[in-house]
């Protein structure tokens, strides 16, 4: 079983910052990449960031030069800090662990409960 548990949402002015985090738990032996999604109401869940083991990001470009992904591999953690928060960013906020290695089993996707991010005046 593994868990992702996300934390350090909440409510910011525009122009504010907020870190999130989010810790992979269970028996993991590797998880390929890690990363964010969000998604607001009515609207499909999209990308926000993503970095794999080796320390490759990506970035949707909506956030690029605002946001930054980094991770621990040894701890299974991720953050992203997001700075210049625009009210367009409020949303549901969903990390995302990308095939997940659990031996002996298959490798496996997780996403964690989500974590709300309010931009607002």
């Amino acid at each position: 079983q593994v868990q992702l548990v996300e934390s350090g949402g909440g409510l910011v002015q525009p122009g504010g910052s907020l870190r999130l985090s989010c810790a992979a738990s269970g028996r993991i032996f590797s998880i390929a990449a890690m990363g964010w999604y969000r998604q607001a109401p009515g609207k499909p869940r999209e990308l926000v960031a993503t970095i794999t083991s080796g320390g490759t990001t990506n970035y949707a470009d909506s956030v690029q030069g605002r946001f930054t992904i980094s991770r621990d591999s040894a701890k299974n953690t991720v953050s992203l800090q997001m700075n210049n928060l625009k009210t367009e960013d409020t949303a549901g906020y969903y990390c995302n662990a990308d095939k997940v290695v659990v031996i002996p089993f298959p490798s496996s996707d997780y996403w964690g409960q989500g974590t709300q991010v309010t931009v607002a005046s």
